[in-house]
Order: C-alpha cells, then structure tokens, then sequence
C-alpha cells in the first residue's frame, strides 16, 4: 500500500468519530522526526506563504510592489527583509462578482496583473507553477509568485475552465469563499443548500488531482471538508485557516478533528495571522463592529467605498480601540496544530492583503517572518522543525501532489 492511500486510511478513521470528539495520537515540537515518507527537509530555511490577498488590492488600487507601497502589507523591499521565498498570490474572486457572472475574467484580469509584474521585474519577480521553480528562482535571488484561486466559482464556468487555469498557473484552489457556490458549501454559508460539496465538486477535486492543483479545504464547510478528504487522491492544504479551539464556535476556523483528519492524511495547516481568525477577543469586536457599521450603512443607503462610511468606520476605531492579536497568540495555533497533528502537519498562510489592518503585534507585514522563527526557535522548535513550518512542509505536499498527477500522465509544468 503506498505512503500516501495509508495515509489517507488513517485520515479516515480519524473523521468517523468527528461527532464524538475522540482524540488520536499527538507529536510534540520537541520531536522532530520526520514522517516516515516525508521529503528531506531542505538544508536552508524556504519562506513559502500560500496566501497574500496582494493581487485584488491592486485590482482596487494600483501600486508598485517592486518598490515600497506601505499602504499594504506586500512589497518587494519588505519581502526581500523577511526573506520571503514564495508568495502565493491570490487570485480572489468575490462571491457577488461569481454570481454576476464576471468571475472568468476578473481571474484572468488578476493573473494578468501578476503576469505583468514579473514581467516589469524581471531582477526581483518570477511566476513559479512547480516546486522546482521555487528553488531556482531562490538560488537567483528571485521571489517566487505562485498563484492560488481563492473561490473556485470561476473552474465551474465552463468545462474546461479547470484546464485554462491551470496553464496560466493556478496551482491551488479554495473551492469556495464566503457563499456556497457550484462546488461546495461554503464555512460562513450556515444553511448549507449543498449538504457538502456538489457532484461537480468531486468531479472537480479529482480532476485537480489528475492535473496537478492542491485542493484548498480554507472556507469549505465541515461537511465538504469531509467529502473532499473521502474523494481527494493527494494530499490537501488549508491555505490560510486558523483553529477554531482559540474561537469556539467560528466556522471559518478548523475544528481539531478536523486538525488531525487533515494531518492524518499528509495535508497542511496553514496559519492565518489575522487577529480575528487567532484571537476570541479580536473575533468579538469584529462581530460587533460588523453589525453597528452595517446598521448606519443601512440607514443612510451608503456604499462600502463611500466616505461617510469610512469616517464612520474611522470614528467607531478611534472611540473603540482594535484588540490586535500577538506574536503569541499566533504561535499558539502552530503548538496546537503540532500536539493535534504532527510537525509535518503545519505551515504559514498569512493572509497579508486580505485581512485590512488587523495584524497581530509583531507580525504586520511580509518583513516580520523572522520575528515569527525567532518567536519558534524560543518555544523550543528545532531549525528542522522551523525549516517545515516556514515552507518545507508546503513543499513537501505539494511535491506529493506533482507526483501523482504525473502517475496520471500529466507532468508539472514549470516556469524555470
């Protein structure tokens, strides 16, 4: 039987008793054994974030990353400071643009986009769609831009959509976003219209094995998490989805059986920084602020954009101050990941870009990586242990991934 179908027994057995809260076996940081078909751990540190939401932003309001641009939180100056490898971009698709019907072309629009600026920057930039490229655009001092879809709206457009992506390099999908749509249920879509994913949502995830795209659990509701572990052939990732543990009760966030069913199945956690997906208090004034703004929004007919709502939005900060998250708190998420699921069960998806200005103290931009392998290297983890969270455990699955589309025929292909 191959590592990965043992694997994928194993995560099996861990979803039977979702319902009844049994726990399984836990791995502690100290123990830094790698999983018995695991990749060498590189023998330097690969910085790989799956999830930085800088593609959209500029879609809204231009700027020039090879330059500083402090109005967000990505840029080359600060990626080149924190030693930032690879950077998913994510190429998101908002649930209202899906509905409408422009989700093709504001994917293909945003790739472009990415495209384009590798292109202007040839010296600091370079598209990746397979591990390989990762590591030889590292070795010539590149940053590598892979590129992720956030809300698969735009591969159930048409049948051949899937295929279209893929060749102009989408190399992980999160199925849906904050609505269900043709794919899946989505985790904030309480009423669940699909009952977990949809029959093109299997037929979908395995044609993402076939080809060679990780499958994104991030957003997808508990019951589609468990039909997409049941149908997936490959390893799966969460790219930027915290536990839910820290905030009971919050969907969006992974249940602990969740946690092991995942890492049982030789997938990936990766941490979401944002305060309101680590932190209860952070989740709280959310909630709050979310209904008090919408209230004024209401009534008084405003758009988002529109400056009476944003000074409304300005005033309610300023008399209300943000409970920002920590360092701590973040790393309070990867310890219990590893107690739940293992060392080789956990990376990083910071979802810089797309969580506004809530970032945690000590980690506000693609510059403060090394604060967070310091903050590591302090709770005890092992430059091995540190070297799978910053991006070999990433790689690892990803490489899992290439490997059995290539089973199917269907090799990698790649930039470099």
């Amino acid at each position: 039987m191959s590592s990965f179908f043992a694997r994928r027994l194993l995560a099996l057995s861990v979803l039977v008793p979702l319902l009844t809260g049994c726990s399984s076996a836990t791995q502690r940081p100290s123990d830094s054994t790698a999983a018995a078909n695991s990749d060498p751990t590189p023998s330097r540190t690969l910085i790989i974030d799956t999830h930085i939401d800088a593609p959209f932003r500029l879609h809204r309001n231009y700027a020039d990353l090879s330059q500083s641009a402090p109005d967000g939180q990505f840029d080359y100056p600060r990626a080149k400071a924190g030693g930032l490898n690879g950077a998913f971009m994510s190429i998101y698709i908002p649930a209202s643009v899906d509905e409408q019907g422009g989700s093709v072309a504001l994917a293909d629009k945003l790739i472009d986009d990415m495209e384009a600026l590798a292109q202007a920057h040839p010296d600091k930039f370079a598209i990746a769609t397979c591990t390989a490229d990762i590591y030889a655009q590292a070795d010539n001092g590149l940053i590598s831009l892979p590129m992720g879809m956030e809300n698969g709206g735009p591969v159930a457009a048409y049948p051949s959509a899937l295929e279209h992506f893929y060749r102009r390099g989408i190399r992980y999908i999160s199925l849906t976003h904050s609505k269900s749509n043709a794919l899946s249920d989505s985790s904030y879509d309480l009423n669940e219209p699909l009952g977990g994913l949809s029959a093109l949502g299997r037929e979908t995830v395995l044609r993402m094995n076939n080809l060679g795209v990780m499958i994104d659990a991030s957003h997808i509701s508990d019951s589609a998490f468990e039909q997409v572990l049941a149908v997936s052939q490959a390893p799966v990732i969460a790219s930027h989805s915290s536990l839910r543990h820290f905030i009971p009760g919050f969907h969006r966030n992974m249940s602990d059986d969740m946690v092991r069913a995942l890492g049982g199945a030789g997938g990936v956690v990766q941490i979401n920084f944002g305060s309101s997906f680590v932190s209860a208090e952070a989740r709280a004034y959310s909630n709050r602020a979310r209904l008090i703004i919408g209230k004024f929004q209401r009534e008084n007919n405003l758009t988002w954009d529109s400056p009476e709502l944003r000074a409304f939005r300005n005033q309610y900060r300023e008399a209300n101050p943000y409970p920002f998250a920590t360092l701590d708190t973040v790393l309070d998420h990867i310890d219990r990941t590893v107690e739940l699921a293992g060392i080789d069960a956990v990376g990083i998806g910071s979802d810089y870009d797309g969580v506004g200005d809530t970032l945690p103290i000590g980690l506000k931009d693609v510059s403060t990586y090394p604060t967070l392998m310091n903050g590591l290297a302090k709770r005890g983890y092992s430059r091995q242990d540190i070297d799978k969270i910053m991006g070999g455990n990433l790689i690892r699955v990803w490489r899992e991934v290439e490997t059995f589309a290539k089973a199917q025929g269907n090799a990698a292909l790649c930039t470099s």
